[in-house]
Formats: C-alpha cells, structure tokens, sequence
C-alpha cells in the first residue's frame, strides 16, 4: 500500500480539527474581514469606531475621538454608556471579557441594548482581538474604572477595577486601544491617514451633531517635532451639508437642498436632496444603519420609484407634459441630482458580511411612502423649484430621444455577434469574460505594438483618436453621436446611461487603460476614468478597471538591460553603475516607440507586468474631486493645481 494511501485510510475523528474562541479568526482572517491587506487592516479601526457610532445611534454618545499612535497602534474612544462589566450569567465572565472573546457575542441581536445598528454580526470587537498583537480595553462605567488587557485574542489576567476619580464624576464611556498583528498583516500594516479620515468625516456626516476627533501621532514623534495632526468632524446639519459640500464646486439649480426626515414602523429615512445646472449624471450616495450600501438595494430602488413617480405627476399639474404625452424617465429626470440617503432600519438584512446591498423588502414601501409625503409638500409651496427641476429633465429627456436612434446602435446584441463590433477592435479569441482583458490605447501607432505584442488569445486592443468627449460637461446626445464614445461602449459592452449595469453583458472583465507617461497621455487617460466613473460608475466600483504601467526607460549595459518605471528607479539603477558612463539609456516618450516584444514583456505579460487597479474609497471626493478637474468652473480647478503642485515631482513632467 502506498505512503498517500495509508494516509487516507487513517482518516478518522482525530483528523477532524475543532477550533475553539478566537482560533477561526486567526486560522481564516479573510472570512471575517476580507481581506488581511490595507483595506483589511483598516477595517479594524472601522469596527472599534462602529461600535462607537451604535452609542450615538442609541442616543447615548456625542463625542468620539480616534488617534493613530507612534507605535502602530490605534486608540478609539467614546463617551457612551460603557460595555457592561457585569458577570454574564452563560459564560461567568464579565460581560466585557465575553463580547471581546466569545464571536457572536455581542448587544445587537435582541431589541434590547440597541433599537438600530451597523454590527449585526456580533463579531466585530472579538474579530479586532483576535487580529492584534494586543488589547487595551477601558470602561468607565457607574463610578468605576475597569480595565483589562488581551494578548492575540486572550484574555492576560481578570478585569481590573477601581473608583473613578473625583475630575471624573459623571463619566462614563469606553477606550479600546490596540496594534494589529504583524504575525497577521504582513504587507501594508501601517494605517492611512486619508482612508480613515474619509470614513470619519463620512459617519460624521450621516450623524449629525456628533463630535468625532482624529489626531495622527506619528509624524510629529517621528520628527520629535511639531504638534501632531489633528482634523475636527462635526456637522450640526448633516446630510443636508453633505449635499452641499458635494455640490460646492457646482451650480445648483435651486439654493435650498430638500430635507426628509420620517420615520414610519421603526424605520428612519433621512434624505437631502439638490439638482445642479452644470452636471449630466447624477450622484446617489445610500447609507443604511451608517454603512455604505455600494450595491444599490430597496431604500435606493424606493427613491428612484419616487422621484419618477411624484415629478412626472407634478409635470401633468404643472402643465409640463400633456395626458398624450410619455412619461419622463428616471434618468431624465435624475439628471444632475446629488442626493444622500440615509435609512436606519432595526432588523437590516444585509447581502453578505460587507453588506454592500440592503435586502429589506419593506424598506423600498417606507422610503416610498416617507419621500413621496415630505417631497409633494415641499414641491407644493416652492412651484420656482418643480419648474426649474422639470424644466431640465425635460431637456435631459428631449436630448435622449434626439439620441436614441445612437443609442439604438450601441446596443450590444449578442457577444457572438462580431458584426455589431467597431472595425477598430482587435477582439481576442476567448469568448469567457472572466478570462479576456482590453487595452484602450491612444492612436494606432500605439495600437498596432499592442496588437503585435498581445497574447490574442485573451487579450484585445482597442486604439482611440485623439481625446474622447469630457462627459463631465456634454449631454447625452452629444455623448452618443460621438464616434469614440460609441466604439467604446460597443466594444465594452456597456448598457445605456441610467440603466442597471449588467455583469452578462461586460464582455472583458478586465479594462485596462494604457497611454502614453506624457502630460497628453495622462490627459487622456484622466478622460476616460470620467467616462466610466461617470457613464457607468459601477466599472469602477467592481474593480473592472485597470491602468497599465509602461516603463519610462531602458537602459543598457552590454548584453544586459533594465526596465525603470520612474526617475527614482533609473537613479537608483544608474548608481549601482558605480563610477563608470559605460551604459545606453532609451527613454520612451510614446508607446509607439517600443517594439511589440518589449512592450508584452514590460506592460502586457501577465507574469511581468505590473497595473493598477483603479478603486474608489471615498465616494464623496472622487465625485468632488472629477466635478473639480473636469467641470466648467476655472476657479476651483486653478486652486486645486495649485495647492497640489507641491506635491508633484515637476521636473519628470514630460511638458
């Protein structure tokens, strides 16, 4: 009998493992926060300061304060009641040791501790524990002072405790200071100043009046130096300065945003609403329990349905639109709407542990309901501000039907049917989505390297002339008349402007971008990531889109040669050289200039190349930041420049 066979045959109870506390968060990380990278690690501090946010939610917390330690650690607390310390009358621990060592433990599964919260699992501070070096835990509660510390997930000794001070009468609340595992988090474990201080500013907005502190120690102890960073996040009018800080860089239609605040059978809707002159897409930011729902889901299916349904019955009263006539479209008529919407709901049913989707049938009828009664009343006695908003869906809706035989063209038919590709693709052979990729490059010089060099079993090319439309500032019917946006959805298989992205039928799971590493090029590549951010934002947020990394330079030495991707790298190459001018140094200017052999083996092998994907972490300023670069006004785009030019390396610019 063979060596694998024998160990089959012992197969029995004892090869059975049985992970007991915290061992299946160590053993399987990924299963319970994604991800053991950046975003993962980040979420760590998301989960501390959720628990947080769930005290201000239950109306017993204002005032949350995070900061970054010099020593990796981070430290969150919060003035709310406290964890309870208690002994637990299951575990025969103290309530605290149990929620932050016992999974699924936690105040948020009964109606009793919370009426609505963000963690639902009850595996976000054990998960935290489990995934640290160690924990500091700190509750001052009922004129106590309980501390107790945790190493990788278990507990170091029993809580301690011992009276509050007298400066400290009357307060009460929780400190979790911890420092994630470095046994864990491999790569990327140092935490982001702008990731997290883009949720903070985010969960200060959707709780209006909470007070949330983050300071940044490490610099200044770096330096031994300087105060440390400090930002305030505090919004007395909440989502309603959302909109506006959105929308600050545009020109509204109507100067006052519309507010809805209700609550019907248990259920909070908090929506502001504010259409601008200047934009052709619209930008709809969904929250439920305080997390951002990427996906869509019913509160969002319940404010589309409502919007369309209460403006097209104002467009009959008002005499907009006669009985004969079509009703307007819920793209027509969300045109250049900015709105957040905000629900809370007491038994949210999330798709999956990073809940992205809300999936509350019940939701879609509530939000239905409360939008439609507080928008008709306010439409009622602002008649200025139904004409102006109905004025423009009614060009957004004549401007789509003067489209729509464009439209009509760019309907993908079937992924078999080649005849309805543009005469420019170079398709691949693969008909499997999940396997194809396409190149976007600039001009057919560049084209033709990339169609010579490319594995044409997988991968496509795609070449473009000149610069696409800026969809930042164009109307649909300039966008479909235009023959590169036209062979661009074509080819993609992009649905229509509005319309639900379809994953069926995108014909190339990957879209890689690659332009030339001059001004022009990053010109161009800056418009195309407006066209997706803006046509079908959804590419973005999937993480189908990619931006290739060409090499800036070649240089050689006798037989032997080195890419080098910045001017950092070409210096550090060039001093390995030593003291000796014995070496040729070819800098690529365009992609046409790169024979089709060097261009796969730097940019386009899969094994040897190196791209980017493109992600959005904060929605908000993504959508500021394209209305800045790629809007109408000159003024905040000149400031912008300036501001940011410090950070540039100005001599690579290749002007």
């Amino acid at each position: 009998m063979s060596e694998a066979s024998k160990v089959q045959d012992a197969y029995g109870a004892e090869q059975i493992q049985v992970l007991e506390g915290l061992e299946p968060v160590r053993k399987r990380p990924g299963m319970y926060i994604g991800t053991t990278g950046p975003r993962g690690l980040h979420h760590l501090v998301y989960e501390v300061v959720d628990n947080a946010v769930d005290e201000a939610l239950a109306g017993h917390c204002t005032e949350i304060t995070v900061v970054l330690g010099e020593d990796g650690s981070a430290f969150v607390s919060d003035n709310g009641r406290g964890i309870p310390t208690d002994v637990h009358p299951r575990t025969g621990k103290s309530a605290l040791e149990t929620v932050m060592t016992v999974l699924h433990a936690g105040g948020k599964f009964g109606s009793g501790g919370y009426k609505v919260s963000g963690g639902l699992h009850g595996v976000g501070i054990s998960v935290v524990n489990a995934l640290s070096e160690w924990v500091q835990v700190t509750v001052r509660r009922q004129g106590q002072v309980h501390r107790q510390r945790f190493e990788r997930g278990a507990a170091i000794g029993s809580l301690a405790s011992e009276p509050q001070p007298a400066e400290e009468n009357g307060v009460t609340g929780t400190s979790v200071c911890f420092k994630p595992d470095h046994q864990i988090f491999t790569v990327g474990i140092e935490f982001d100043y702008s990731t997290l201080s883009a949720r903070l500013r985010e969960l200060a907005y959707l709780n209006g009046g909470v007070r949330i502190v983050f300071r940044d120690e490490r610099e200044a102890a770096r330096n031994k130096e300087g105060e440390p960073r400090e930002d305030l996040y505090f919004f007395e009018g909440g989502i309603k300065e959302y909109v506006a800080y959105m929308n600050a860089e545009k020109d509204p239609l109507h100067p006052e945003i519309i507010y809805v605040n209700a609550e019907k059978d248990g259920v909070t809707v908090e929506a502001a609403l504010q259409w601008c002159v200047d934009a052709y897409s619209d930008s709809i930011l969904g929250f439920a329990n305080n997390i951002r729902t990427v996906d869509g889901g019913t509160h969002i299916e319940g404010l589309k349905t409502v919007l369309t349904r209460t403006l097209n019955t104002f467009a009959k009263k008002r005499g907009k639109r006669k009985d004969a006539d079509s009703n307007l479209a819920g793209e027509n008529i969300r045109e250049g709407l900015t709105a957040v919407l905000s629900v809370k709901v007491p038994e949210p049913e999330f798709e999956g542990q990073t809940k992205t989707k809300l999936g509350n049938t019940e939701v879609r009828g509530i939000v239905d309901n409360l939008v439609g009664e507080s928008l008709s009343q306010y439409l009622e006695f602002n008649p200025g501000v139904i004409d102006m908003i109905l004025e423009k869906a009614i060009q957004a809706f004549n401007a789509a039907e003067a489209a729509r035989r464009a439209r009509e063209l760019v309907r993908r038919k079937s992924v078999l049917e080649s005849s309805t590709l543009p005469g420019k693709l170079a398709d691949c052979s693969t008909r499997d989505p999940s396997e194809s990729e396409i190149y976007i490059v600039e001009g057919d010089s560049a084209g033709g390297s990339a169609k010579q060099g490319r594995d044409r079993r997988f991968q496509a090319i795609l070449p473009l002339r000149g610069k696409i439309l800026n969809i930042e500032k164009t109307d649909d019917a300039k966008i479909y008349k235009n023959n590169e946006i036209q062979t661009l959805i074509t080819a993609l298989g992009l649905g229509i402007k509005g319309e639900d992205f379809d994953l069926k039928k995108l014909r190339y799971h990957r879209v890689v971008i690659m332009t030339d590493a001059d001004v022009d090029g990053a010109h161009i590549r800056t418009l195309i990531l407006t066209f997706f951010y803006r046509y079908q934002k959804e590419l973005v947020e999937g993480g189908y889109i990619y931006i290739a990394c060409p090499p800036l330079y070649k240089v050689e030495r006798g037989k032997n040669h080195t890419y080098c991707y910045n001017e950092q790298q070409l210096q550090k190459t060039l001093a390995g050289f030593g003291e000796k001018a014995n070496y040729n140094i070819q800098r690529f200017k365009g992609l046409g200039e790169m024979m089709p052999k060097q261009l796969w083996e730097t940019t386009m092998d899969p094994s040897t190349r190196m791209m980017k994907r493109v992600e959005v972490q904060d929605a908000l300023e993504a959508d500021r930041i394209f209305t800045i670069l790629m809007g109408d006004k000159v003024a905040p785009r000149r400031e912008f420049i300036e501001t940011h030019s410090a950070d540039l390396d100005m001599a690579s610019l290749d002007i």
